[in-house]
C-alpha cells in the first residue's frame, strides 16, 4: 500500500508542477518533433484521395478562413 501513496503523491507532484508552468507561461505542453507538420505531411493517411468527412473539414476551413479575411477590418 505504501507504493501506490508513494507512486500516488509522485504523480500529484507531477501534475501540479506542470499546471505551475502552465500558469506562469501561458504556454500549452507540446511535442518536442513537431509532429506531422514538421515533416511536410498535411494529413495522417497516405490516401490520395481524402474522405468525405475531411473534405467537408477543409472545405469548412476554407470558409472560414475567407470569411474572416473578407470580413477583417483592419
Amino acid at each position: 500500500m505504501s507504493t501506490f501513496i508513494a507512486a500516488f503523491v509522485v504523480l500529484l507532484l507531477f501534475f501540479v508542477l506542470m499546471s505551475i508552468g502552465y500558469i506562469v507561461k501561458r504556454k500549452a505542453v507540446a511535442g518536442s518533433c513537431g509532429g506531422l507538420g514538421a515533416l511536410g505531411i498535411d494529413k495522417a493517411c497516405d490516401c490520395d484521395d481524402p474522405c468525405d468527412k475531411r473534405k467537408a473539414r477543409m472545405a469548412e476551413e476554407e470558409a472560414r478562413t475567407e470569411k474572416l479575411t473578407k470580413d477583417r477590418i483592419l
